[in-house]
C-alpha cells in the first residue's frame, strides 16, 4: 500500500474513532488534507467511499446514521472495534522496543518515545533491571542520519513528488543536476541510498545522499514510470552498492586493516611484508567501497576494477 493512501486511512480512522457524534461527508473533508486537496467532489466522494470500504475490509466496523441535519453521518464506536488485550513476552518485548530505538532523528523521535511507553506498559524490561537470559542490555541499534537530504527525500517518496537535485559522482570533479523519481529510501553499509527514475537517462538510478549537494527541490506533476514494489527497490539498492555478487576481486590489504573487506573475503593469503591477499566476490559499486580505505588496499584484479579505483581517487584528489 501507497504510504500516502496508509496514511489517508489512518488519518479517516483516527477521525470516525475519536468523535462522540457522526460526522458527515463536508466535516471529514474539512478534517483530513488529502480529502481537502482532493479536487472536485466527484473525486472526493470516489476516495472517500474506496476509503470507506478499505477501512471495513481492514476489520473497522463503521455506522452509518442519519445526523440532525439530515445529512448521512458517519462514526467508529470504540466499543465496536476495541481489540482484546495484546500480551508479549519479554523476548518479543525487547524486540519491539530496540525497532522503537532505531530511529534517532526529531521528527520521529515523538513516536518512538510514545511506542515505548507503551511497551514498556506490555512487559519490556527497563533499561536499569537485570537482563533475562539471552537478552544484551548494550545492544542499541541506531540508522545514522547526517545528510540534509534524508529529510526532503523521505518525504518526497512517501507523497510521490518529482524532485530536483545536484549530484557530484564520485568520479566527477562538479556536480549535475538530475530530475528524479523518488521510490524509496535504503540504508546500506552505514550510507544512505535513493532508488528512484532518473527523467533525464530513461532509466532506474541509485544516487547516495552524501553526494548530493545543495537544496533537494520539489517539483509540480506526476510521475511518469510505474513505481516497483518495497522489496525491488531494496534489490536494486542492493545491486547498485554491489550486494549481489557477479565476478570475484582479488585485493592486497595491508594486514591489520580493512575488516570490513576481510569479512566479504572468501579466501585469503599471506602476501608477508605486512600485505595479505584477498579474493572478494563483488557486484557495481566496489570500486566506491575501495577508495574509501585508501592506500590500505589495492586492486590486483581485474584490470576495469583497478582502473575505475584509480579515476575515483585521481577525482578526489582534483576536489
Amino acid at each position: 500500500m501507497a504510504i500516502a493512501k496508509a496514511e489517508r486511512l489512518m488519518n479517516l480512522a483516527l477521525c470516525l474513532l475519536g468523535t462522540r457524534r457522526p460526522l458527515s461527508k463536508r466535516e471529514l473533508r474539512g478534517s483530513i488534507e488529502a480529502y481537502m486537496e482532493a479536487g472536485s467532489d466527484d473525486s472526493f466522494n470516489r476516495m472517500f467511499e474506496r476509503d470507506k470500504d478499505d477501512l471495513r475490509e481492514l476489520g473497522l466496523v463503521i455506522e452509518t446514521v442519519e445526523n440532525l441535519e439530515g445529512e448521512t453521518g458517519y462514526l467508529a464506536r470504540r466499543d465496536s472495534n476495541r481489540l482484546p488485550p495484546i500480551t508479549l513476552d519479554a523476548e518479543e518485548a525487547a524486540a519491539l522496543g530496540l525497532a522503537a530505538k532505531v530511529w534517532q532523528q526529531a521528527r520521529l523521535a515523538g513516536a518512538a518515545s510514545g511506542a515505548l511507553q507503551k511497551l514498556r506498559a506490555a512487559g519490556m524490561p527497563e533499561a536499569a533491571e537485570e537482563p533475562y537470559e539471552g537478552q544484551h542490555s548494550a545492544l542499541e541499534p541506531r540508522i545514522p542520519v547526517h545528510e540534509a537530504a534524508f529529510e526532503p527525500l523521505m518525504l518526497a517518496c512517501r507523497d510521490r513528488r518529482p524532485v530536483v537535485f545536484e549530484y557530484r559522482k564520485s568520479n566527477a570533479v562538479r556536480p549535475e543536476t538530475r530530475q528524479v523519481e523518488p521510490w524509496g529510501l535504503e540504508c546500506w553499509r552505514g550510507h544512505w541510498y535513493l532508488a528512484g527514475w532518473d527523467r533525464d537517462r530513461a532509466a532506474e538510478r541509485v544516487f547516495r545522499l552524501s553526494r548530493i549537494t545543495g537544496r533537494v527541490r520539489s517539483r509540480a506533476g506526476r510521475f511518469t514510470a510505474e513505481v516497483p514494489d518495497v522489496v525491488t527497490v531494496r534489490e536494486t539498492v542492493e545491486d547498485w552498492a554491489g550486494e549481489t555478487a557477479t565476478r570475484t576481486a582479488l585485493i592486497r590489504l595491508r594486514a591489520g586493516a580493512g575488516y570490513p573487506l576481510r569479512a566479504r573475503a572468501v579466501g585469503t593469503r599471506e602476501l608477508g611484508d605486512g600485505w595479505d591477499e584477498l579474493e572478494i566476490p563483488y557486484g557495481h559499486g566496489l570500486d566506491a567501497w575501495l577508495v574509501e580505505f585508501g592506500p590500505d588496499a589495492v586492486v590486483l584484479e581485474p584490470a576495469d576494477l583497478r582502473a575505475d579505483v584509480v579515476d575515483r581517487l585521481r577525482a578526489v584528489a582534483k576536489g
